[in-house]
């Protein structure tokens, strides 16, 4: 019993959670910085203002039954609504382009395409800011945003490398490659990744932890690659597999 009241106490540690019909208004009309809002649907009254709100911010939301705003409150009441506070400011992917042209470098992003689960996020930043990397796009929805566990997994690189939100990751995809910038996508059946030049303006694409990218963003791609891979497991986490691509990357780049 006290290992899962520990276990409660830390999931509300690990994100900011605004609990209440009041208190997530005030935040809403205020303009905190917040990544989702979760509501019981059958939940009345003044929720329907809160759905408005956020609607005019472009705030995703999610509904969920009763039992998971419970959890997520650990015992404190809720009133049928939990909003979900970031950690820190989004940029535009302008301002990441801007980045690599101050350093005088071609433009090296990432992209996660529905990478769900914050611990392989906060791990895609961690080795993107360690490799180089001058941002990451992440889609505003399907995604795990810049919360605690991001912070703590990517051991504070979320603080340094720039993140993109962006509402349609397909038309941030095409606004790069009018830039230049070649799309690489990560995949099981895309040609072997050691004999794919990788020097130049590029965006790498990280598909998600159970699908891989989806079909929309395949087809986006300049190229497919993939891992060669020789045991009996056919797939790598996609954190690990991201490190591999970004730091061929790396070496490539460093070869005059």
């Amino acid at each position: 019993m006290n290992k899962d009241r520990n276990n409660t106490t830390e999931n509300k540690r690990d994100e900011e959670l605004i609990l209440g019909r009041n208190p997530v208004i005030e935040a809403l009309k205020a303009d905190k910085l917040i990544d989702m809002i979760f509501v019981n649907p059958e939940a009345k009254g003044s929720i329907s203002l809160i759905l408005k709100l956020a609607k005019e911010r472009d705030i995703p939301v999610k509904q969920v039954r009763e039992v998971k705003l419970d959890y997520m409150a650990g015992g404190a009441a809720h009133q049928g609504v939990i909003a979900v506070g970031a950690c820190a400011e989004y940029v535009e992917v302008e301002d990441i382009l801007a980045i690599a042209e101050k350093k005088g470098e071609d433009p090296f992003i990432i992209i996660c395409d529905e990478i769900e689960d914050p611990h392989n996020l906060g791990a895609i930043i961690r080795t993107a800011e360690a490799a180089g990397a001058h941002g990451i796009i992440i889609p505003k929805r399907r995604s795990a945003s810049l919360n605690h566990t991001v912070f703590k997994t990517s051991a504070g690189a979320a603080s340094w490398l720039p993140v993109a939100r962006v509402p349609n990751l397909a038309a941030a995809v095409d606004e790069l490659k009018k830039q230049g910038i070649w799309i690489y996508g990560t995949d099981g059946a895309g040609e072997n990744y050691s004999g794919a030049d990788l020097r130049g303006p590029i965006g790498l694409v990280v598909g998600s932890e159970g699908f891989g990218m989806g079909r929309l963003m395949k087809e986006k791609c300049d190229m497919l690659l993939s891992l060669p891979m020789a045991g009996k497991i056919t797939s790598l986490n996609a954190s690990v597999a991201a490190g591999i691509f970004m730091y061929e990357i790396v070496r490539q780049r460093a070869i005059k």
